[in-house]
C-alpha cells in the first residue's frame, strides 16, 4: 500500500504538467471559456445596473447572452477585460450615490 501511495505521489506533478500544456495548447477551448465567463459577467452587471437604477446604456449594456459571447470572440482578450473592469467601475460608482 505504500508503495501504490509513492507511486501517486510521483504521478501528481506529470499529471499536473499534462493539464497545464492541455490548457496551453486549447487555444479555441480556452477562448470559450473565458467569453462563457465575459459574457456570464456582462449578464450580471447588466442586472445589477437594473437593479440599482443606474440607467446604463450602450451597447455593452444589455441582457443578450448570447450576443456578449459573439462580441467576445471577435475581440482580443485585453478588450473584454477591459470593457468587464469598466462596467464594474461604473457600477461601483453608481453603488456610492445610490446611497
Amino acid at each position: 500500500m505504500t508503495r501504490t501511495v509513492a507511486n501517486r505521489k510521483t504521478h501528481v506533478p506529470t499529471l499536473l504538467g499534462a493539464f497545464i500544456a492541455l490548457s496551453l495548447a486549447a487555444g479555441p477551448a480556452a477562448a470559450q471559456s473565458n467569453c462563457k465567463w465575459y459574457a456570464a459577467t456582462a449578464l450580471k452587471q447588466q442586472q445589477q445596473n437594473e437593479k440599482l437604477g443606474c440607467k446604463f446604456a450602450g451597447p455593452e449594456w444589455h441582457t443578450d447572452l448570447n450576443r456578449h459571447m459573439e462580441w467576445c470572440g471577435r475581440v482580443p482578450p485585453d478588450v473584454w477585460k477591459t470593457s468587464a473592469q469598466q462596467r464594474d467601475q461604473a457600477l461601483a460608482q453608481c453603488a456610492k450615490t445610490a446611497k
